[in-house]
C-alpha cells in the first residue's frame, strides 16, 4: 500500500478514495459491507454546518491574514462589492454583519423600536424571533400544515394585526427543510411588504435543486422598500466560526439595519468570506456531497416507511414516535450528535448532513436505537 501524504489527509476521503488507499464505500465502512467500527470522535449531525471545513482558497486566506489580526476591522468594502456584484445589486443595498444572525437580530431590534409584533411560521428558525422576544414584542406564531409541514402563507396572512411590522420566513425552512412556492411567496411577499417588513432568510438557497423554488433577490432589485433578503457564509462556505452574513435590502431599510447592528467583525472572517465566495468549485462540491448523503439517509427512510419531508438543504428532518431528548443521548453513546428538539414536534429529529461515509455509520446506529 503506498504512503498517504498530508495533502490527502487534508483533501478528506474523496482524496483518499481516488489515491486507492480506502474501499470506494467511505472511510468509515469495510470492504466487505461488515458493521462498520463506531468512530473515536463525535460526528457533528446537529447543527447544519458544512462538515468539510473552509474550502482550500479560504484555509490560505486565513493564513495570509493573520498577519493582520492586530488591526482593527479589515476591508469589508471588497467583500461587500463582491456579493453585490453577484446578485446584480449597488453596494448600498447589501449590510454585511457577525453572520447572518447579526441581520436578523438587527431586524428584530427595528420591530422592537417601532412597537410592532412579528409573525413567524412554527417551528422556524429563531434569531429574529428569539431577539425580537426578549426585547418585549410579541410574537405571532403561526403552526405548519399539519400535513405537509410546509409554511402556511394563508394562515400567516391571516394572523397578521395593524401593529405586525414584520413577517419573518425562512426558505427553506429550519428545522424543516421545505421551501415555499415561488410563486405564491412572490404574491405572498409583494403584498405584506407594502405596508410592513417581509424577512426572507435564505441561509441554504445554495443547496436548492428545485424548479418550484426561487430567491426573492430580484425583488431588492426591483426596488422593494420593505424587502429584506438574508443570506450567509456559514453554510456551504464552511465559515460558521467565523461569522460573516450579508443582508440585502434597499438602501433606506440597509442604513436602518446598519444603525442596530452592534457586532464587530475580523480580518479573517472577511478575507476567507472573499476567497471562498470566488470559489465556485467548493461549493458545487459541497453541494454534491450533500446530495450523496442526502441520498443515503433519506433512501433508509423510504426502505422503512418513515415519515420526512425531503430535504432542500443540508438535513433532514423525520417523524421517529420517540422523544427527541431520549433520543439525542442514544446517539451520542454512539458518537453522533443530532439535532434539539424543536417543539411543538418533539418527537421529530433534524439531522445535518456530515459527509457521506459518517451517513452510512448514522443508518446503522439509527437501526439499532431505532429497530
Amino acid at each position: 500500500m503506498g504512503t498517504v501524504s498530508r495533502r490527502q489527509v487534508l483533501l478528506g476521503g474523496g482524496a483518499l478514495v481516488g489515491a486507492g488507499m480506502i474501499p470506494a464505500g467511505g472511510l468509515m465502512s469495510t470492504a466487505f459491507g461488515e458493521e462498520i467500527p463506531r468512530p473515536d470522535y463525535m460526528i457533528r449531525a446537529a447543527t447544519n454546518e458544512n462538515p468539510w471545513g473552509p474550502s482550500r482558497v479560504a484555509l490560505q486566506a486565513i493564513v495570509d491574514s493573520i498577519k493582520y489580526t492586530n488591526q482593527y476591522g479589515g476591508d469589508r468594502r471588497s467583500l461587500v462589492s463582491i456579493v453585490a456584484g453577484m446578485n446584480n445589486l449597488p453596494d448600498d443595498h447589501v449590510a454585511i454583519g457577525t453572520g447572518s444572525g447579526e441581520i436578523l437580530r438587527a431586524a428584530g431590534r427595528l420591530v422592537r423600536m417601532d412597537n410592532g409584533s412579528v409573525v413567524c411560521a412554527d417551528p422556524t428558525y429563531h434569531d429574529l424571533v428569539r431577539y425580537a422576544e426578549r426585547a418585549g414584542s410579541e410574537i405571532i406564531r403561526v403552526p405548519v400544515d399539519p400535513d405537509t409541514k410546509h409554511v402556511d402563507l394563508d394562515a400567516m396572512h391571516k394572523a397578521i394585526r395593524r401593529d405586525t411590522r414584520c413577517v419573518y420566513l425562512a426558505n427553506p425552512n429550519n428545522p424543516i427543510p421545505s421551501i415555499i412556492d415561488k410563486y405564491a411567496l412572490r404574491d405572498f411577499v409583494v403584498d405584506v411588504a407594502k405596508d410592513r417588513m417581509v424577512f426572507v432568510d435564505e441561509a441554504y438557497f445554495e443547496f436548492v435543486d428545485n424548479s418550484k423554488y426561487a430567491t426573492m433577490m430580484d425583488l431588492v432589485r426591483d426596488g422593494h422598500q420593505n424587502i429584506v433578503v438574508a443570506r450567509t457564509a456559514s453554510k456551504i462556505h464552511g465559515l460558521a466560526g467565523m461569522r460573516v452574513g450579508f443582508g440585502f435590502a434597499h438602501p433606506d431599510l440597509i442604513t436602518r439595519i446598519n444603525g442596530a447592528k452592534t457586532g464587530a467583525l475580523n480580518v479573517l472572517g472577511i478575507n476567507a468570506a472573499k476567497a471562498s465566495y470566488l470559489d465556485e468549485d467548493f461549493q458545487e462540491f459541497t453541494i454534491r456531497k450533500n446530495r450523496e448523503s442526502l441520498d443515503i439517509v433519506e433512501g433508509m427512510l423510504d426502505e422503512r416507511g418513515v415519515r420526512y419531508v425531503k430535504s432542500n438543504a443540508n438535513f433532514t428532518f423525520f417523524e421517529t414516535g420517540r422523544d427527541v431528548v431520549e433520543l439525542q443521548q442514544a446517539f451520542r453513546q454512539e458518537n453522533i450528535m443530532v439535532g434539539r428538539a424543536f417543539p411543538p414536534m418533539t418527537d421529530w429529529l433534524r439531522v445535518s448532513m456530515a459527509k457521506p461515509e459518517e451517513m452510512r455509520y448514522f443508518v446503522q446506529a439509527y437501526k439499532k436505537i431505532l429497530g
